[in-house]
């Protein structure tokens, strides 16, 4: 399985940021089982890289790899949407009442 590269772009230390970070952390442990990197920056100090990724809103999910690449805007409440807009395929186990794969 490939590890997933995620980066998030926040404003600050609001409760939308802390909100977000929260179901990102929530969705990647149980979905993905730790295969995957998380990159957390704040737009406010760090105006350059959102420049270069053109964030026009925060807080905005980007997944780099695996391609292709993919962005969610959103406090990431709602984790069905967040796995499709990133075209993330879950890590399912007996657990997790999906099929071992």
């Amino acid at each position: 399985m490939s590890k997933y590269l995620l980066r998030l772009f926040v404003t600050g230390t609001s409760s939308r940021t802390g909100t977000a970070i929260a179901n990102l952390r929530r969705i990647c442990e149980q979905e993905l089982g730790g295969q995957y990197d998380l990159e957390i920056i704040d737009v406010l100090q760090f105006p350059d890289v959102a420049e270069d990724e053109r964030i026009l809103a925060t807080p905005t999910l980007i997944k780099s790899l695996p391609l292709p690449l993919r962005r969610v805007i959103g406090d990431l409440s709602d984790k069905e949407k967040v796995l499709m807009g990133l075209e993330v395929h879950p890590v399912r186990t007996e657990n997790s009442g999906g099929v071992a794969s």
